[in-house]
């Protein structure tokens, strides 16, 4: 056998000497890298002292709503140990009140449950409007946020900060207005359950807070939305006042809400057309 013949390899090529090409340095200068945005956890002393100072004119109408409310408690029946746990777990005066008459007649344990969480329903409102600005904080963070969140605090710091945009003091101010409410609160709660067993009957109590609240929601009643919402509710509560467990009142709640956000909504076209 006669061997293959193979073609000759091409030639290497030599090696080059000349030096590598060196790209254009580029005209166009690097980014700059953007400002870090401010981190609304971070603590600030001047703004936790001016929610305190701006919160603080709140806390003796806040702490005196809370005395007629512990008395209360003690005088429907409960007791001491029933009323501390619930000024403590529910921390909501208007649910707290609107609860005990259901309670001292025995009423359904679920109507009950259903009438104060159509009382605290403006509270999904609250937490909606203050998320986006705490949406960075942990779970825990924003749930005892939502726990001590009260009326007029959520309203102050609405004013102080509409803006959604992350700014330094903003967890500081609202803590300094919190904290100092429902501490205010907890301490006249407290107090006046102890106080509940020395106080007649004859006094009124219930009469106080009836006083009590409307003190608190005149001032709220600011908008055509919020007055439609208080007009429709006080006809549905008086229409319903002879309903059976109360009733009456769960759907006044509920209607008054309803009739609130419709004419809210129906608002905002109006303007959105003009």
């Amino acid at each position: 056998m006669t061997e293959l013949s193979r073609p000759p390899s091409a030639p290497e090529p030599a090696p080059s000497s000349a030096a590598p090409e060196r790209l254009p340095p580029s005209s166009v200068a690097p980014a700059q890298p953007s400002p870090p945005q401010p981190y609304v956890a971070e603590h600030d002393e001047a703004s936790w002292r001016e929610g305190l100072r701006t919160g603080t004119p709140t806390l003796f109408g806040i702490g005196a709503w809370g005395l007629v409310v512990g008395i209360a408690m003690v005088k429907s029946g409960l007791t001491v140990p029933q009323a501390l746990g619930m000024t403590l777990m529910v921390f909501a005066g208007s649910a707290q009140l609107a609860s005990l008459p259901l309670i001292a007649a025995a009423t359904p344990i679920w109507i009950i449950f259903l009438t104060a969480l159509a009382v605290n329903l403006r509270f999904v409102i609250f937490a909606a409007l203050l998320a986006p600005h705490f949406a960075e904080l942990p779970w825990r963070k924003r749930l005892l946020l939502g726990y001590v969140a009260g009326d007029m605090t959520v309203a102050i710091f609405l004013q102080k900060y509409p803006d959604e945009q992350p700014k330094v003091g903003k967890l500081s101010y609202l803590k300094g207005l919190l904290y100092p409410n429902w501490a205010a609160w907890q301490i006249g709660s407290i107090a006046g359950i102890f106080l509940g067993s020395a106080v007649p009957t004859q006094w009124g109590l219930g009469f106080a807070g009836t006083l009590a609240i409307l003190c608190i929601t005149v001032p709220l009643v600011a908008s055509r939305p919020a007055l439609a919402g208080v007009v429709v509710a006080a006809i549905v509560s008086v229409a319903g006042a002879a309903w059976p467990y109360k009733l009456g009142l769960l759907g006044a709640v509920v209607l008054g809400m309803l009739t609130a956000m419709a004419v809210e909504e129906l608002t905002d076209k109006w303007k959105g057309r003009a």
